[in-house]
């Protein structure tokens, strides 16, 4: 089997069962919720956290966790847009020292390339890639994982761009527009969100969702810059990152590996190749983060399975062989293990819900 796209070569991945995302889109997805009159306590008590972990800023989640109240919130408010509100509501203190070093950096091109370097230290759910084209300066926004639920996948996309444009205003002035907005999901019925929150040409169907800076706005100096404070800050985020890294990357690195290769899994011996590990080196720095090889495995395929089964024309044949495992029979044992029923019982709970 030819090997999967290397993740490894991105800034970063955001994308793990296990939990090593900061939860700043939870955070301020509730208070958004609320404004329907919506109450996600419940859910995210559902998925582990309550109110008290959720105000600790040591709390990480599982990109799975992040999801599901996602794909819960859209439900329950009945708003397919929900993402462009939650990246509205943002400003850059709820990304705490990122945020801060965002401020202090010398331009606004030098401010989204620290937040690309850092974004596993912003909570992101999505990949971020950005830098200079034909057309300006190009900030890209790539979902971690090619399965996941087309409305969170939405939701994640709105979200992105939505932040970055309100963040942008907020530090560097009202006035600013992107050059163009493209989005990789089919357009909507009622453009004028987008219209409204953008002010700019926004393009749907798009090959991928990518954001165009006008190339005098990336260059243009940031109210805040002060190259002392943003050295300091910088290095304080370095000292941060270097704590978790190791771990984080790995986990991350591996999940998206097994999920962009299913239905097949890339063995353990290819793993160890691909790092350049031996086996029994690759097992110790698991073991150091708690897990094992087989528990990635089948938190991607648990995670593949509850995505899958959200899709009414799938049957289960189908969703055995997209998610790995060899008939229906070993997909029947697998869901029971994981949520105590059926298959067809868990797809019937989720279309209830």
């Amino acid at each position: 089997m030819p090997d999967s796209p290397a993740p490894a070569q991105s800034p970063g991945t955001s994308r793990s069962t296990s939990a090593t995302v900061p939860p700043n889109i939870l955070r301020c997805l509730t208070p958004v919720a609320d404004g329907y009159g919506v109450d996600l306590r419940p859910e995210l008590s559902r998925v582990g956290l309550d109110e008290a972990m959720m105000c600790s800023a040591a709390l990480r989640v599982s990109y799975r966790q992040g999801s599901a109240v996602i794909r819960r919130a859209l439900e329950l408010t009945g708003d397919p847009h929900l993402g462009l509100r939650v990246g509205a509501a943002q400003h850059l203190t709820a990304w705490g020292l990122l945020g801060f070093a965002q401020m202090a950096a010398g331009t606004l091109r030098e401010a989204i390339e620290t937040g690309v370097r850092f974004q596993n230290q912003s909570g992101a759910m999505v990949v971020w890639s950005a830098g200079p084209e034909e057309v300006g300066y190009v900030l890209r926004a790539e979902l971690p994982d090619p399965a996941l639920d087309p409305a969170v996948a939405v939701f994640l996309a709105e979200e992105a761009f939505a932040s970055v444009v309100t963040l942008t205003r907020l530090s560097s002035g009202e006035e600013f527009a992107p050059q163009s907005v493209e989005f990789a999901f089919p357009a909507p019925g009622d453009m004028g969100p987008f219209t409204e929150l953008f002010r700019c040409p926004v393009r749907f169907d798009a090959v991928a969702n990518r954001l165009v800076f006008p190339t005098a706005w990336a260059g243009r100096p940031m109210p805040g810059r002060d190259r002392v404070t943003f050295t300091t800050v910088v290095e304080l985020l370095e000292e941060q990152a270097a704590s978790r890294r190791d771990q984080q990357d790995l986990l991350e690195v591996l999940e998206i590996s097994i999920a962009q290769s299913l239905p097949d899994v890339p063995s353990f011996v290819e793993q160890a190749r691909r790092h350049a590990s031996s086996e029994r080196t690759l097992r110790r720095r698991l073991a150091e983060c708690g897990t094992t090889y087989e528990a990635l495995v089948d938190g991607v395929r648990r995670e593949r399975v509850e995505q899958l089964l959200r899709r009414p024309e799938l049957t289960l044949r189908d969703i055995a062989r997209q998610a790995g495992f060899s008939d229906v029979r070993a997909l029947r044992r697998a869901v029971h293990r994981w949520h105590g029923v059926t298959p067809a019982r868990l797809r019937g709970e989720a279309g209830e819900r």
